[in-house]
C-alpha cells in the first residue's frame, strides 16, 4: 500500500533506522553538526511508470519523523504549476523553426504527428529542453506515468506535512534560458533522431534509478550521451551548493524530508559530499 497514516508509520519498526550495507541507496539520514533531530534525504525520478515507485517502511518513517518535506520545487502549490505553464515558452518570441533547418524541422514535426498525435506548431515557441521531455513517455513500456515526487506529495498531505521550495519556478525557468536555445534544439533532435538509442539510455537511468546504484547514477550523470555536456555545473553542481547553504539553516530549525533529483546527491559536487563537507553525518539508510 504506497500511502500510510501518521498512526502506522509511528508504530512501525520503533528505533534508529537500520544503516545500508553499502553507499547504494536513495534514502539517507543526516544527523551530527550541532542538530537537535536528525533529517532526511531522498533521491527522486521526475518520469517513472507508476507501478515502478515503491516507497519502503523506512522512507515512510522518515517522512513521518520529519516536520517539514521539501523538494526542488514547492509541489502542492497551485500557483507553481501555473506559474510554470507561463515559463514554457523561450524569450524574445523565439519560435523552434528558427534554430533548426527546414529539414531538420521537419522531421521534429513528422514524430510529433506520428508519435505525439499532436501538431508541433502549438509547441512552436515552447523551450526545447521542454518539449524533449515530451518524447520521454513515449519511450516507456506504461500506459501510467507519473514523478516520484508527485506520489510523495500525496504521501506528505496523507501525513499532514506541509510541502516547500527550494527553488522558484522563475529560477528554474532561468536555469534553461541559460542554456543556449540553439543547442537545446539540438538535443531535441539528437533524441528524436537517435530514438532506439534515447530509449536504451532513458532505460539504464531507470534501471539505475530502480536499483538504487548510485555509482551508476553518477556514471550516467557523466556520460557524454546524456547530454548534459558542458553544462553540469549550470544543471547540478551550482543548485546543490545553494540547496545545502539554505539546507544549513533550516535543519537546525526543524527535522525535515528533503526530496531532489537522485542526480544531485552522488559525486564529489554532489548534496552528500557537501553536507559532509559542512560536517555533517550522512548516513545511508537501508530503503528496501
Amino acid at each position: 500500500m504506497l500511502l500510510m497514516c501518521v498512526h502506522s508509520l509511528q508504530a512501525q519498526q520503533p528505533g534508529p533506522l537500520k544503516s545500508n550495507a553499502d553507499d547504494n541507496t536513495l534514502l539517507w539520514e543526516i544527523s551530527g553538526n550541532g542538530l537537535a533531530r536528525p533529517s532526511y534525504l531522498f533521491g527522486t525520478f521526475h518520469l517513472l511508470c507508476k507501478n515502478d515507485i515503491h516507497f519502503s517502511n523506512a522512507l515512510k518513517r522518515s517522512l513521518g519523523n520529519a516536520s517539514v518535506v521539501y523538494m526542488e520545487l514547492d509541489m502542492d502549490d497551485p500557483a507553481v504549476f501555473l506559474g510554470g505553464l507561463g515559463m514554457m515558452s523561450m524569450k524574445n518570441g523565439k519560435k523552434l523553426k528558427d534554430l533548426l533547418t527546414e529539414e531538420e524541422y521537419k522531421r521534429v514535426d513528422q514524430f510529433f504527428k506520428d508519435s505525439l498525435k499532436s501538431s508541433l506548431g502549438f509547441f512552436q515557441g515552447m523551450k526545447p529542453m521542454m518539449l524533449t521531455s515530451l518524447v520521454y513517455p513515449k519511450l516507456m513500456p506504461c500506459e501510467t506515468v507519473t514523478s516520484v515526487e508527485d506520489q510523495l506529495v500525496k504521501l506528505a498531505k496523507e501525513n499532514k506535512k506541509e510541502v516547500r521550495g527550494l527553488e522558484t519556478m522563475a529560477f528554474q525557468s532561468s536555469v534553461f534560458d541559460s542554456i543556449p536555445y540553439k543547442e537545446q534544439a539540438g538535443e531535441l533532435l539528437k533524441t528524436i533522431d537517435s530514438l532506439a538509442k534515447s530509449k536504451s539510455l532513458f532505460d539504464s537511468m531507470v534501471r539505475a534509478y530502480t536499483n538504487q546504484d548510485m555509482t551508476a547514477i553518477e556514471h550516467i550523470l557523466t556520460d557524454d550521451d546524456f547530454g548534459m555536456d558542458g553544462n553540469q555545473d549550470l544543471l547540478l553542481d551550482k543548485r546543490n551548493r545553494n540547496w545545502v547553504s539554505q539546507l544549513k539553516t533550516i535543519m537546525h530549525t526543524e527535522p525535515v524530508f528533503v526530496a531532489v533529483g537522485a542526480g544531485h546527491l552522488p559525486g564529489k559536487n554532489g548534496v552528500i559530499a557537501l553536507l559532509r563537507k559542512e560536517g555533517y553525518t550522512v548516513r545511508p539508510v537501508e530503503n528496501r
